[in-house]
């Protein structure tokens, strides 16, 4: 059993966002990293590249989301979440991997560090957020579960439960919402596995208690309310490709070449703004990720 720190904040610790900001500014000034008012060390990530963007308000991040499980409406997740129960939590860890088992969601993090990250966070209808996530790397739990030479992806399956999450009683999707990554992705330092986001604890409308997030690829990657990780030798069904292989492949990164069937990718809006602006390929972070895709036709493998 994994041994690891509540990511729980309580409410007279949570950071204003004015003074988040503000502190932001300074880190980006020093270039030093800072801990958060829960006392976890939390460095201002070398990967990140947004780190001048203008971030998207806590209210808009976690007030307009998708997360059918709750509705389609961008505002329904917000409104109908609260029946999720995040705690107590358990992931089950199966297939090729040499510590299976079901972990206690706080066990399963438990001694890792809390990083932040602030990532574009875009979504696949050409809108987009800057987001400053906390999490802990994916590849950190992956490496203390041991997967075995056989593991080539890891599958990821969230919550099936038509009482906490009531806008399953559609059939919107096959449920559960599954989502999955090849075990280079998932290894990378960017993708995150998230517990909270401007220093506060995940909200459920946002995922809770723990998601995935891939910073380079269009938001349906990031799974959310995540129950099970099951490493396997063959590349796992996602929900959308499943439901529309003809718009949603299993890859999903970012490309402004490729057009959603029912609109373009080549632009985006970020929320709360008039103007649209280029989508940048791999999301803004090409430097980092294009290299494990080279000799790959990102048309094709979209």
């Amino acid at each position: 059993m994994l041994i690891g720190r509540s990511p729980d904040i309580a409410p007279s610790e949570i950071t204003e966002e004015s003074v988040y900001l503000r502190r932001r500014e300074f880190l980006a000034a020093l270039g030093a990293g800072v801990a958060l008012s829960a006392g976890v060390t939390t460095p201002v990530h070398a990967l990140d590249r947004t780190r001048q963007d203008k971030l998207t308000p806590y209210d808009t991040v976690t007030g307009y989301n998708n997360f059918y499980e709750f509705g389609t409406g961008k505002d329904d997740p917000a409104r109908n979440a609260h029946t999720l129960r995040p705690r107590p939590w358990s992931v089950v860890v199966e297939g090729e991997v040499e510590k299976p088992g079901p972990y206690d969601v706080d066990d399963l993090l438990r001694g890792m560090t809390v990083e932040e990250r602030v990532y574009r966070h875009r979504c696949v209808e050409a809108w987009s957020m800057v987001v400053p996530w906390n999490g802990v790397p994916l590849r950190s739990v992956v490496d203390r579960l041991r997967p075995t030479s056989k593991a080539k992806y890891i599958e990821f399956i969230t919550l099936q439960d038509t009482e906490q999450m009531p806008g399953q009683r559609r059939a919107i999707l096959r449920w559960p919402y599954t989502e999955g990554l090849r075990m280079d992705e998932a290894r990378h330092p960017l993708t995150l596995l998230v517990t909270g986001v401007y220093g506060k604890t995940l909200p459920n409308q946002n995922g809770a208690p723990i998601r995935l997030v891939i910073p380079w690829k269009y938001g349906f990657k990031g799974g959310k309310s995540i129950v099970r990780i099951r490493f396997r030798e063959t590349q796992p069904m996602n929900s959308w490709r499943r439901s529309a292989p003809n718009e949603y492949g299993f890859y999903a990164n970012v490309n402004p070449d490729v057009d959603h069937p029912r609109w373009s990718q080549a632009t985006e809006r970020r929320v709360g703004t008039f103007f649209k602006r280029k989508t940048l390929p791999f999301n803004g972070y090409a430097d980092q990720v294009a290299s494990m895709y080279a000799g790959m036709d990102l048309k094709a493998n979209y």
